[in-house]
């Protein structure tokens, strides 16, 4: 039997632990499988959705900057793919029909935003209009969050998502510095922190005690901001339980196995992030 290939596409896509994710259930699982890294360009997106359409490929995750930018090429958005109108998974059914899946909303709720008490009554600021922000904002939402802003470098982008969620509070990116005091919840969604590139260029000194601060990267394990709140004793979380569980619903997605997270993966993911 031939061998089924899997990929992530981006770019950058170099930091991302999604072939040591999904290589690890594989083979944990004993699928003939094996999944791989494709950094891509834009000109080349709509030949990646032909060769899962021709069998080349099984399945396909999506990361910055193509989570919309891929929809034009598939045929059926379906569940929160539809309502976010982001893509980070796609399959081909029974049928032949190229779906596009959205497995980020279900990763931040089950990694984070299950724990927080009275969620109706927080405030939460997302930071960052671009690929993850509609499934951050449709996480939140689905968790009964009403009071939601969003502030972006880029202030079209943030009227961009207003028009998908009119409920909205759109601020202005010069007064990140004093709004962060508002909040109980801050979602940084853009990707400030990544491992090798920019930073906020302050520290996040005046913001509420009981504040919850969650990074939706990864790679670093702890970006700057991360590790500064942690050691102001606020409670932070990073992007690695996100990452993990957005992975296995995808995972179910391609092979119809829900896959188990266990301390040995884990420990895997952690040490490639040292």
């Amino acid at each position: 039997m031939k061998k089924k290939s899997f990929a992530i596409i981006g770019d950058p896509v170099a930091h991302s632990l999604s072939p040591v994710l999904h290589n690890y259930w594989f083979k944990k699982y004993k699928i003939e499988a094996e999944y791989s890294l494709l950094n891509v360009k834009e000109k080349d997106i709509e030949s990646i959705a032909v060769r899962i359409r021709n069998g080349e490929l099984s399945g396909l995750n999506v990361t910055l900057p193509y989570k919309q930018k891929i929809i034009p090429f598939i045929d059926k958005l379906i569940n929160d793919a539809k309502s976010t109108n982001s893509v980070n998974t796609i399959f081909l059914d029974e049928t032949n029909t190229l779906v596009g899946e959205n497995t980020d909303v279900y990763g931040l709720q089950a990694a984070y935003l299950k724990e927080i008490n009275e969620a109706k009554n927080k405030k939460a600021l997302v930071i960052g209009a671009g690929g993850v922000s509609p499934s951050v904002i449709f996480a939140l939402q689905k968790s009964r969050i009403n009071n939601i802003s969003i502030i972006n470098r880029t202030h079209e982008k943030s009227l961009f998502l207003k028009k998908k969620f009119d409920f909205l509070n759109i601020l202005n990116w010069s007064s990140l510095m004093q709004e962060i005091s508002n909040f109980d919840i801050i979602i940084n969604a853009t990707s400030l922190g990544l491992k090798n590139g920019e930073d906020f260029e302050f520290s996040f000194d005046d913001v509420k005690n009981n504040m919850i601060y969650i990074d939706t990267i990864y790679n670093p394990l702890e970006t700057k901001t991360l590790k500064y709140l942690k050691e102001n004793k606020i409670k932070t979380f990073n992007g690695l339980d996100m990452f993990i569980y957005q992975g296995q619903k995808s995972f179910y997605l391609w092979n119809k196995i829900n896959p188990e997270i266990d301390d040995q993966l884990i420990n895997l993911l952690v040490s490639k992030l040292k």
